[in-house]
């Protein structure tokens, strides 16, 4: 069963970022010079997605400018002669053919992924959060695509994680039926210290199917308001399969600054023009 969609809840407000976030989307932030949001869209297009929507809200406008043609910009490159860089820009607006839905209100990830219920139109689809950057090869998401096409369920991208962590996390009880694939059992949200069943956190990519659109408009909004897909997921697992993938690769968690950080040094280090005078200001600071 082949996928094509993809699904970038990017409605957030970023409140952990403030004040960078008052006025430019948190998705907007660069590791290096390149948008956190950027990194994610390459992800869902190196793993042959071409339909991608991202779930927008107020003030997210320039998500929708960065992966738009700047016709003024490529003019004023041009005729300068900075080619290097306008190869850059016209890459960026040719990634792939993107759609924007606006979610009114930040009520959580799973009414996020249910305002892209019109366009998915019944087919799977892959949904990306951008706060978890993945290097990877192959891609994370076509490490979860390859599991799907296999058993034509949904599938869920997990990682080991320290026990101390598992209270910030979505984890999953499961067993083991394939190299690094499991067959979900259960799932809990942010279990309390020492609760966990197991130490395999939900990460941010999943492959899912429609008829969860049905259970996220039918799942009530937790103490805070917000539809969580944790839950949604949970009611799904009752009708049908869940399978998750510890995946094969590096996570690095832009959710908050610490990460943000720590993604930023290590995305510089794997920059051939900036490696070396890079390390050595890191050695001599240190």
């Amino acid at each position: 069963m082949s996928v094509r969609i993809a699904v970038f809840p990017a409605a957030g407000l970023g409140t952990r970022f403030l004040p960078a976030t008052k006025a430019q989307p948190k998705e907007m932030l660069p590791l290096v010079d390149k948008p956190m949001i950027q990194y994610v869209v390459e992800e869902a297009v190196a793993a042959g997605l071409d339909r991608l929507t991202i779930i927008t809200g107020r003030g997210k406008r320039a998500i929708e400018d960065h992966f738009d043609a700047s016709v003024e910009l490529e003019f004023y490159l041009q005729e300068r002669g900075k080619w290097d860089e306008l190869a850059q820009i016209k890459t960026i607006s040719d990634l792939a053919s993107v759609s924007y839905i606006r979610q009114k209100e930040p009520l959580g990830l799973g009414h996020a992924i249910l305002c892209a219920r019109p366009v998915v139109a019944g087919e799977a689809f892959a949904v990306f959060l951008g706060d978890d950057i993945i290097v990877a090869d192959p891609p994370c998401i076509a490490q979860l695509l390859a599991v799907f096409e296999r058993f034509g369920d949904p599938v869920l991208a997990v990682e080991q994680v320290a026990r101390d962590q598992l209270s910030l996390y979505g984890v999953i009880r499961g067993s083991q039926v394939a190299d690094n694939v499991y067959l979900v059992e259960d799932l809990v949200e942010k279990p309390a210290a020492g609760a966990a069943p197991s130490d395999l956190a939900i990460i941010g990519r999943y492959v899912l199917t429609p008829d969860i659109f049905p259970i996220l408009a039918e799942t009530p909004p937790d103490h805070r308001g917000e539809i969580q897909l944790t839950d949604a997921l949970r009611r799904l697992r009752e009708r049908r399969r869940l399978y998750a993938v510890r995946f094969n690769g590096r996570r690095f968690d832009t959710g908050d600054k610490l990460g943000f950080l720590k993604a930023t040094v290590e995305m510089a280090l794997a920059r051939p023009d900036l490696a070396e005078a890079f390390r050595a200001y890191l050695k001599s600071t240190i």
